[in-house]
């Protein structure tokens, strides 16, 4: 591995303590876990989890965060990393620029959220997950204390993370935001490059119901001085970008007029890549600018093996050919929005969607979108937050969607495969969970 291009600090970051909270404590393990499985069961039994239940698990509020990373010796302070966060893209970009910097030769650590099979997908260095016996020494050494602070599964997991980071000495650590950015629990981190991916209508119960209000989270992780690369952005949203970067000092560029290298070529195939593609080269070239050495060829290799460098799933995903089933995790307004360019440009003779959603989405926006020309598989997901596919059909039926619910993804995937002659195309989606159950 080559050694570390040194890139210099902007600004001084310093250590941050903050008495633990002192709550009634939660139920904790009697004995030591012994396994994996046990402390995944652990994590997932013990404290909230958005992933599965959603608004219950959400703490906004970096004070838990601050507090757990303090019990593990506050692992984020000095961690040279790249803070992304955004409505939509926000995965891809963060797996493509930890991609570069694997082809730079760098140790590399990546935290995206949420997985789609394993936890461990969550947390990665090299495209490798974490090991399951630091997961099971993490929740042993750690959760009599952790109790007493009652973080939320994500609060947790993420300060793992960082933990992970530090015992394993990366050279520089990819952290994507999990909801907002503002009070997001990665929001501890002090960064060498923010990067804001886009922002459109999710999560309005936590973020606000207009776009400025949530313009106004993302750029919430914006730091002092610290250069700050925004991917789309115009109107209301734009102004408060420059607004926030303005305050604090900071740098600001826009990557949506970026022109893309002819011999740009990438193992990501969906229509709205190109966006993240502009993301991504802005940020190097800024990077650049900051003392980074990333040379062009690094860049768009990176860009180009993102999927054999990262194990990157669920981006416009071909599952298999025979039958031709395609499966995106697209799950908000914008991101079904995406979804229909990419199925516009293939080719079929009848088009099959699998569809779910979980109940604290804008069902409403999502369905009317779809094609009405369609034969529809309606099921939910195994996870508390799914609607009833029932429920589903019936929403989608004030849309004039027609199809059949099914009380499960693989239900309703077998039906799909069974009606798909020579020619058709199946579509998998709605959902992360919906497409993490037939992967």
């Amino acid at each position: 591995m080559r050694k570390p291009t040194s890139a210099p600090s902007v600004v001084k970051k310093k250590q941050i303590k903050l008495p633990l909270t002192q709550k009634k404590s939660v139920a904790k393990t009697n004995r030591p876990i012994s396994s994996y499985k046990q402390a995944i069961e652990f994590l997932y039994s013990q404290i909230p989890v958005f992933h599965n239940i959603g608004a219950a698990a959400y703490k906004p509020g970096l004070q838990n965060t601050y507090a757990v990373a303090q019990l593990c010796g506050n692992p984020h302070i000095g961690l040279k990393c790249i803070h992304v966060a955004g409505t939509n893209g926000k995965g891809s970009t963060s797996h493509m620029l930890a991609s570069i910097f694997q082809e730079l030769g760098w140790k590399t650590g990546l935290y995206t959220s949420p997985h789609l099979k394993d936890f461990r997908e969550r947390i990665k260095i090299n495209g490798k997950p974490i090991h399951g016996k630091f997961v099971v020494d993490f929740v042993n050494k750690h959760s009599k204390q952790v109790a007493q602070i009652q973080p939320s599964f994500f609060e947790l997991t993420f300060v793992m993370a960082l933990d992970y980071f530090a015992h394993k000495k990366v050279d520089i650590a990819i952290i994507e935001t999990g909801l907002g950015g503002r009070l997001d629990s990665t929001n501890i981190v002090f960064p060498d490059l923010s990067v804001i991916t886009n922002i459109s209508k999710d999560h309005v119960q936590f973020l606000g119901n207009t776009l400025e209000k949530i313009a106004f989270e993302k750029a919430g992780i914006i730091k002092p001085g610290i250069p700050v690369v925004a991917g789309q952005a115009s109107g209301t949203v734009k102004k408060v970008f420059e607004k926030t970067a303005k305050q604090h000092e900071s740098p600001i560029f826009f990557a949506d007029k970026l022109k893309l290298p002819a011999n740009l070529k990438s193992e990501l195939k969906g229509s709205y890549q190109p966006k993240n593609f502009r993301t991504v080269l802005k940020s190097i070239e800024v990077l650049n600018k900051s003392g980074y050495n990333i040379p062009a060829k690094t860049a768009l290799k990176g860009i180009q093996k993102v999927i054999t460098n990262t194990g990157l799933m669920g981006r416009w995903q071909v599952v298999s050919e025979s039958p031709r089933v395609i499966a995106d995790i697209g799950h908000n307004e914008a991101g079904i929005t995406e979804v229909i360019k990419n199925l516009s440009k293939e080719k079929y003779k009848n088009l099959h969607i699998v569809f779910g959603v979980v109940n604290d989405k804008d069902v409403s926006a999502m369905l009317k979108q779809l094609p009405k020309k369609a034969i529809y598989y309606f099921t939910n997901a195994k996870t508390q937050r799914a609607l009833p596919a029932a429920e589903v059909k019936k929403q989608a039926a004030a849309f004039k969607l027609n199809g059949n619910a099914y009380t499960s993804v693989k239900f309703a995937l077998k039906a799909a495969k069974a009606n798909c002659k020579k020619g058709d195309l199946i579509f998998v989606g709605g959902s992360n969970f919906v497409v993490a159950e037939i992967l």
